[in-house]
């Protein structure tokens, strides 16, 4: 994989097309989990690890899956895999598998995955759609995990359960505040989005008419120069 092709997958998952806040997918666990931030972690954790390899089988099997039945077969794999991680978390985490509850099993139907494995992993070569799901993921994970710091350190007065303060709002932990707080979010990170993109369009128009303005200097010094020996 070439090293624009990397960058571009990368700025795609984290920013340009963060799921949670520029697409605003999965807002199921990101409203339900983000009351703990160690939750935030394992989920996102979970997810990455489904993205990434339900990505590379589907990115292998792209040619071979039929249309008709694609979605029903991309169901199938991203189940195995969900399936996988609810076993490991049973098996060695299971305070971790707990408070994940019943959003752990609805990772096989994350708009997140699904849509990833259509638009992206059926679509390109193996090494471009682990890519694609490693970022997608962390951008999922880092977007959910700072919405869960928030609230726990608001909502409890704790910070991944260590206890901080006996200062607490009790709004942070209900379902208004994960609203409040996630629309805050997405409006931050829109703000800082819209303006980066301002100031590097502004950069490149810069460069551009500095660029024009030279190759119009050129043909007319060329010109002077050969007025002047005539």
């Amino acid at each position: 994989m070439k090293l624009n092709r990397f960058k571009e997958i990368a700025l795609d998952g984290t920013v340009r097309q963060n799921p949670t806040f520029r697409l605003v997918l999965g807002t199921c666990p990101t409203l339900a989990l983000t009351t703990a931030a160690i939750s935030c972690l394992g989920m996102g954790a979970a997810v990455t690890f489904v993205l990434v390899f339900s990505n590379i089988i589907i990115s292998l099997l792209r040619n071979i899956i039929p249309d008709k039945v694609r979605i029903p077969c991309f169901i199938v794999i991203i189940a195995t895999f969900v399936t996988l991680v609810r076993m490991f978390l049973v098996a060695f985490l299971p305070d971790l598998n707990d408070s994940l509850g019943m959003f752990l099993p609805l990772i096989v139907v994350n708009c997140i995955i699904l849509g990833r494995a259509e638009s992206f992993a059926s679509h390109n070569p193996v090494l471009d759609s682990a890519c694609d799901g490693l970022f997608m993921g962390l951008g999922f994970t880092v977007a959910i995990t700072l919405m869960g710091i928030v609230r726990e350190v608001l909502g409890k007065g704790q910070l991944f359960g260590v206890e901080l303060w006996d200062f607490k709002i009790g709004f942070f932990e209900n379902s208004a505040g994960a609203f409040l707080t996630f629309g805050l979010f997405i409006a931050i990170f829109n703000l800082c989005y819209n303006a980066v993109e301002r100031k590097l369009r502004h950069k490149a128009a810069h460069k551009t008419a500095a660029i024009a303005e030279n190759t119009t200097e050129i043909p007319t010094t060329e010109t002077a120069s050969q007025s002047k020996e005539a």
